[in-house]
């Protein structure tokens, strides 16, 4: 929905270094994935306990959520898109990685919160993508199964995610490229923004 991804990275890549742990940003794209906890856990191990890990992933979104304030928008064709959506009587759904201050960060900035039917954030689940809890959550939510549901998708690890829930996947190419997917078989394809005419064969009649 937002073209956010590599201000995530940046923000992973000061937090973790502070904490004296270097990495290189093309290191950070390809590895930090999941919810913050996990993140933490997976490359620091036991070294910090669960309440520090609370603190330490909140300063890192708290960080990000400053830096992206300014330039939060929409990815281009997602207003009308999203309307199209309503006018078709198509129910949506969130289901992100993100924390649940980040998800109403956008949707309450930018107005959104009357298109979605349901939202389900990390706060929400117990595993963190790529396993499919989140997809799952969203699709009860709507009250079809996961296999109906299209996931739109901007990073491998998502769409990972989907094929695990059974569902197909769109593509977003706003951070990583085409061949970054090549082995996945649940991809339909690929949008560079939603002004795609492809969009349309999605929608149902009125």
């Amino acid at each position: 929905m937002v073209d956010n991804m590599m201000v995530h990275h940046r923000a992973w890549q000061i937090k973790l270094k502070d904490l004296g742990l270097d990495l290189p940003l093309e290191e950070v794209r390809k590895t930090i994935h999941g919810k913050n906890e996990e993140i933490l856990l997976r490359l620091f191990g036991d070294r910090y306990t669960h309440e520090e890990r609370l603190r330490l992933a909140w300063e890192k979104e708290e960080a990000y959520r400053v830096v992206f304030k300014d330039s939060l928008r929409l990815i281009e064709g997602l207003p009308a898109f999203l309307e199209q959506c309503r006018e078709h009587h198509v129910a949506l759904a969130i289901g992100s990685a993100a924390p649940g201050e980040n998800v109403v960060f956008v949707l309450d900035n930018l107005d959104l919160n009357h298109y979605f039917k349901a939202v389900v954030h990390a706060d929400m689940v117990n595993k963190g993508k790529p396993d499919p809890q989140v997809f799952h959550m969203a699709a009860d939510a709507l009250g079809v199964p996961a296999s109906a549901c299209i996931v739109f998708e901007d990073s491998p690890v998502g769409v990972q995610t989907a094929l695990n829930a059974g569902c197909e996947a769109v593509v977003i190419t706003t951070t990583h490229t085409e061949e970054e997917f090549a082995h996945f078989p649940n991809v339909l394809f690929f949008i560079k923004n939603y002004f795609d005419p492809r969009l349309q064969t999605l929608l149902p009649a009125k």
